[in-house]
Formats: C-alpha cells, sequence, structure tokens
C-alpha cells in the first residue's frame, strides 16, 4: 500500500545512483529485511520504480527498510529526510530499543507510551496497524543479553531536564511512584477478572502516557528514582502482558522490551526476571519453544540467591512450558519437578513481590497440564486441571476459563466426548463474560479438534453456544 507524492523522488533515485543499487537490488533487499522482522513483503523493481519516478511513499515498515538497505549499503546511517521520505509514519522500530544510557531508555519508553494501542500518536496516523504480524522473537536477543551483563544501573538520579523539555521540571516524590503501583494493582485485578482487553484494561496505555512519562521526565533522586522506574515497569509489563491477551504481538513486545530496560534502571533483578520470563511465555504461545527456554533460563540464572522460593518456582514452570512446546518430555518434566520442589520451600514470610500475588498451587497445576496437553500426555492433563480447578476462581476468571478448555482438551483426548462437550460449554459461557482474544482462541482450538465429531448434537450445540464468542469484534 502507498500514498502518491507530488512528482518524482529525486532524492531516493539520486541515493540509489550514489550507492549502485538497482530497482531489483533495493526490492530484494527490502524484502529481506522485512523477513528478518516477521514481515511478509513482495516488492519487485516496478515497485520501487514507481517510488522514483511517481513519487510513491509505501506504507508501514517499508521506508525505514529502504533507509536501512541503503544505509547497508553505504556504510553509514541514512535518514528518510535524504531519500525524500521524511513524511512517513512513525518509525517501527519505537519501542524495541534497549538502550545502555539511562537518560535514552527513558526517551525510549516514553517515545513508546505516546503510541497507543489503537495505534494513534497525537496529530498523526497509526502505526500497530502498519507492524500488525512483525512480531519476530529475535527482537528479544539484545534486550535479554545486555540485562544478563548489567542487570541494574549504577544510578539513575535525574535533577536536571534537557532542553527538549521545556518548563521546570516535575520534582518527583514517594507519593507520586505509589500512585503508579495503585495503578498497577487495580491493572492486575482489572485484567485477570475481566481480560486484557475490557475498557479498564485499556487505561493502563493511558496512565503510563498521562502519568508515568512525566514523572519519568522529571527530576528525582536515586532513592526514588529506582522506585519510580520499578512502578513504570510493572506498569510497562502489565500494558504488554494486556496486548499479549488481545492478540497484538507487536504491541506486546515493544511494551515489554522497555519494562525490563526499566526494570534493569530500578536495580529490581527479580522484576527483571519475571519480565522476560513474560517474554517467555510470550515466545512459547507463538511456537516458539526453544527461545522461551532461553529466555526463562536468562530469568533464572540471574535470580540464583535473590528471588523467593516463590519467584523461582514460577520462573522454573515457565521453562518447563517451553520445554513442552519444543517437544522435550524429560527436561519439562524435570523443571516441572524443580518448580514444584521451590514451590514448597516457599513460607508466608518471604517477602515475595505484589506482582507475584496471582501464583500458587491452583496456577502450579494449570500450567503443568498445559504442559502435558502440548506433549499429548491426556492422564497427567487431567488430573493436574481436576487440582487446578478445584480452586476459587471469582478473582482469575480468565484463568479459569483456559483450564476449562485445557480439561475439555484432556477428556477428549481420553475419548470422553460428553464431559469434552460439558467442560467446553462451561468455558464458553466464561469465555462471554471476559475480552480475551487468547481465550477465544483456546475455544477456538477446542471447536477444531472437534471437527470429527461435527454430527454428533452435543458438539453442534457446543457450537452453536460459541458462535456469538467467535462472530464477535477482535
Amino acid at each position: 500500500m502507498s500514498r502518491e507524492q507530488r512528482g518524482p523522488n529525486e532524492k531516493l533515485g539520486a541515493v540509489l545512483a550514489l550507492a549502485g543499487i538497482s530497482n531489483a537490488g533495493l526490492a530484494r533487499r527490502v524484502n529481506d529485511l522485512g523477513a528478518q522482522r516477521g514481515l511478509t513483503l513482495r516488492y519487485d523493481k516496478t515497485s520501487v520504480a514507481r517510488w522514483v519516478s511517481k513519487g510513491m511513499v509505501p506504507q508501514g515498515a517499508a521506508p525505514h527498510l529502504i533507509a536501512a538497505a541503503i544505509g547497508q549499503k553505504l556504510g553509514r546511517p541514512v535518514p528518510l529526510h535524504e531519500i525524500g521520505l521524511a513524511d512517513a509514519d512513525p518509525a517501527p522500530e519505537v519501542g524495541l530499543a534497549f538502550p545502555r544510557d539511562v537518560g535514552q531508555a527513558v526517551k525510549s519508553a516514553t517515545e513508546l507510551y505516546r503510541l497507543d494501542l489503537a495505534g494513534r500518536r497525537a496529530g498523526s496516523g497509526g502505526i500497530w496497524q502498519s507492524l500488525a504480524g512483525s512480531f519476530a522473537v529475535s527482537a528479544y536477543a539484545t534486550p535479554a543479553s545486555r540485562w544478563l551483563i548489567t542487570p541494574a544501573d549504577s544510578s539513575v538520579a535525574r535533577e536536571t531536564t534537557s532542553a527538549e523539555d521545556a518548563g521546570a521540571p516535575i520534582k518527583v516524590g514517594h507519593s507520586d511512584v505509589r500512585k503508579l503501583r495503585e495503578a498497577a494493582e487495580d491493572a492486575r485485578r482489572w485484567d485477570s477478572k475481566y481480560g486484557g482487553g475490557d475498557w479498564r484494561s485499556s487505561m493502563v496505555p493511558e496512565c503510563l502516557r498521562v502519568e508515568a512519562a512525566p514523572l519519568l521526565l522529571g527530576a528525582y533522586s536515586d532513592e526514588v528514582g529506582r522506585a519510580l522506574f520499578g512502578a513504570s515497569a510493572e506498569l510497562t509489563r502489565l500494558a504488554g502482558w494486556m496486548a499479549f491477551d488481545t492478540g497484538q504481538q507487536e504491541a506486546a513486545q515493544r511494551y515489554y522490551i522497555q519494562a525490563l530496560r526499566l526494570a534493569r534502571a530500578a536495580a529490581d533483578v527479580p522484576l527483571g526476571g519475571y519480565v522476560l520470563a513474560t517474554m517467555s511465555l510470550q515466545a512459547t504461545y507463538r511456537g516458539f519453544g526453544d527461545e522461551g527456554v532461553d529466555l526463562a533460563q536468562a530469568a533464572l540464572e540471574r535470580n540464583r540467591g535473590l528471588a523467593t522460593a516463590r519467584t523461582m518456582s514460577f520462573f522454573r514452570l515457565v521453562e518447563a512450558r517451553a520445554h513442552a512446546r519444543a517437544g522435550d518430555a524429560h527436561a519439562a518434566g524435570a523443571a516441572l519437578k524443580s518448580s514444584e520442589s521451590w514451590l514448597e520451600r516457599s513460607r508466608e514470610g518471604d517477602h515475595d513481590p505484589s506482582w507475584l500475588g496471582f501464583y500458587g498451587y491452583d496456577r502450579f497445576c494449570a500450567d503443568a497440564a498445559e504442559c502435558y496437553r502440548d506433549l499429548k500426555l491426556p492422564r497427567q492433563v487431567r488430573r493436574f486441571t481436576e487440582q487446578a480447578l478445584s480452586r476459587p476462581t471469582e478473582e482469575f476468571v480468565r484463568s479459569h476459563g483456559l483450564r476449562l478448555v485445557v480439561s475439555a482438551v484432556a477428556e477428549l483426548e481420553s475419548g470422553n466426548l460428553d464431559a469434552a462437550c460439558e467442560q467446553g460449554v462451561r468455558a464458553v459461557e466464561v469465555a462471554g463474560r471476559i475480552s480475551s482474544a487468547r481465550t477465544t482462541e483456546y475455544v477456538k482450538d477446542l471447536l477444531h479438534r472437534l471437527e470429527p465429531y461435527g454430527d454428533e448434537p452435543r458438539v453442534a450445540e457446543l457450537r452453536e453456544r460459541a458462535r456469538p464468542l467467535l462472530m464477535a469484534p477482535a
């Protein structure tokens, strides 16, 4: 998709000639760079000819890929204005950087906050739509390695503002940080009970833009700054988790990377590990089991001797999920055993972080069941799902719905069609009360598994009950 400029783009033509790149060569380079970012692009020499001779401006990531392709050939950065594409959409690299410098980290995070989940920056068009499908697990490699090398910044005090921050800086205090932490606590409850797509959850990106960003750009001591970065990291991770739950994988990835960078500035190693565990869950969900293992193990290694037993149990559980998705039953079993052992060692006075309040034996059982589902061991799935479903569900409605679907799959694979449909009906009822694309995907997977039994009245009834859910707008 392109929009038209007035007249030829002489700047692009001149730089292409300088770099010695043909139209076909540029198209190939742009397609290759797009593929590295998870994009499927099909530009050819005719496309490039239109960009040069007719001034057509390609949309989405393409202008930035063009600049990158030419820059690789010239051996230097090529800004968009040099190739006549300065008015292209905001850079799709927003949120993917993991700067070494704290000041640059603040800039990177606040730049992302200015984009909301609908894909609009104040005064400009959308970006998330152009990023659709651009999730690339490789984008986690640099953030994870830099965090492993340096999980805590040496100093984060910020007493002055830069020239671009007009006016006197906001003097940040502990009361400001408390407000952000309270917002994070509320957001966690909303997300668990109503799903990431509920209107209450959608307020988190707005909180980051309106509340967190001005504070991060304010003035604060090292002590207050650490606390501020920690609270902002929690909110940013939550924004990513909610985007993940609503199927916006590209937005989630960017929030996660910035959350990890903020956790480093907070010098909060367990929180950084938690963000890495969340990245691992996303990678695993997207089918990248091996990369999910790497991310979970990074969280584990840096937290040995630092995190509480319950925190370590959760990290090991996430590792088990990734091993199971990768098809390694032995490694998954070992990780589950270790996770359960850590959980048994946890005690009331361990001072577990507030963000781990959701995790207990029921969550362990639920994820263990999903591990055995991926490993196609229905008997184990049923055993753990029964334990997971025996717990109260008022606060964790979405989790209850997911567990019901996993239970239905286990019943189906055990040959119990009636029980599978019964659990499926209950899952559909729960899914209809929340806004969670992930839960809907689980239901779709169950219905797909039931297709061989489509003539059965019970299956037809379940499909009919699920119809409103599946037809609802994303």
